[in-house]
């Protein structure tokens, strides 16, 4: 096998630890020479983050999927208190907001996760306006450091830590097959999935939170495979929660592609230590999508989206099978 590809890194610096969010924060605010901080946020913990730095002005516009008039607020908010740091606590939808803020301004984001959603470690940015969800990539908005406390993730609801998790594995398989996938990223992506279920099956959350940060660098580099692109659209679509979205379709996705790459398949069955229905099964995962009023109409949505490299052709019907038998609960290839 002779192998021929370009591989991009993105540049991150990463604080890992338990309790010392507010500590590290704390550095880096002063290690880049901050004075305004914006604080995006609507969790209560956020308090307890920034307790060692001064905070200009305080963001909780946060809301799923990035509405197009929250971003506008929020920046107008960073322009009024002449902020020159974002500084984000929350989960997805609170690194997205910094990110919307920083597309347009340049300002330097600061990301401390509260869940797994492996957001903060990408330069992948999501705008919801009138029902349809656009993305793109720019490394304006890939925060310069990520501090992750497993303090943080330590009181997410069991139901809540599941579906993270399950939205960070699709990151991983996703990444198996994406349009830029290489063997680097594919090596962290498997890695990413076997940390991933051993914290899944353990309530570890170390395991967690390294697991998500190797989904999403793998993610970053890959590209958005064929699961992104339905969840995005199903997400913008019908404002459908994004981690229970992702949890749902993993498994549909994964039966669709797997039988064009079985060798790939096998890979991250592996790494999963058995099958993924196995692993929903056992930690209380869903399957089942719900949300979806009309799957001719969301196919048709879908297809214009499909990345052209997907190891298997897709066409409108495949993708209404896929959406009814994800509806169902039960994978087909």
């Amino acid at each position: 096998m002779t192998w021929q590809f370009e591989h991009v890194t993105l540049g991150q610096r990463v604080r890992f630890g338990t309790g010392t969010a507010a500590a590290d924060l704390a550095a880096e605010v002063e290690r880049l020479g901050a004075g305004r901080v914006l604080l995006i946020s609507s969790e209560p913990v956020a308090a307890e983050v920034t307790a060692k730095i001064d905070v200009a002005a305080h963001c909780t516009d946060v809301a799923p999927h990035v509405p197009v008039e929250n971003a506008e607020r929020a920046r107008a908010l960073a322009a009024k208190s002449g902020a020159d740091l974002l500084v984000s606590v929350g989960g997805g939808s609170t690194t997205g907001l910094a990110k919307a803020i920083a597309l347009t301004t340049g300002l330097p984001i600061v990301a401390v996760p509260t869940t797994y959603a492996g957001s903060e470690a990408t330069n992948v940015w999501g705008l919801t306006e009138a029902s349809r969800k656009t993305t793109g990539a720019d490394d304006r908005v890939l925060p310069v450091t990520v501090i992750y406390d497993t303090a943080l993730t330590a009181s997410l609801p069991r139901a809540l830590a599941v579906a993270s998790g399950c939205n960070a594995l699709a990151h991983c398989v996703d990444s198996m097959w994406a349009p830029r996938t290489d063997p680097i990223n594919q090596a962290l992506a498997l890695e990413g999935i076997r940390a991933l279920s051993t914290g899944l099956r353990n309530s570890l959350g170390e395991q967690l939170l390294y697991g998500a940060y190797l989904a999403a660098v793998a993610f970053a580099s890959a590209g958005s495979g064929l699961h992104h692109k339905i969840c995005h659209v199903l997400g913008g679509a019908y404002n459908l929660p994004h981690a229970e979205t992702h949890t749902a379709v993993l498994p549909h996705v994964l039966a669709f592609n797997g039988s064009a790459v079985p060798s790939v398949a096998q890979r991250i069955t592996d790494a999963l230590g058995g099958s993924l229905l196995d692993l929903y099964a056992e930690i209380g995962a869903s399957p089942v999508l719900r949300g979806v009023p009309d799957v001719r109409e969301a196919a048709a949505l879908i297809l214009p989206s499909v990345p052209p490299s997907n190891p298997r052709a897709v066409t409108e019907d495949d993708l209404v099978a896929l959406l009814t038998t994800a509806q169902n609960g039960a994978p087909r290839a």
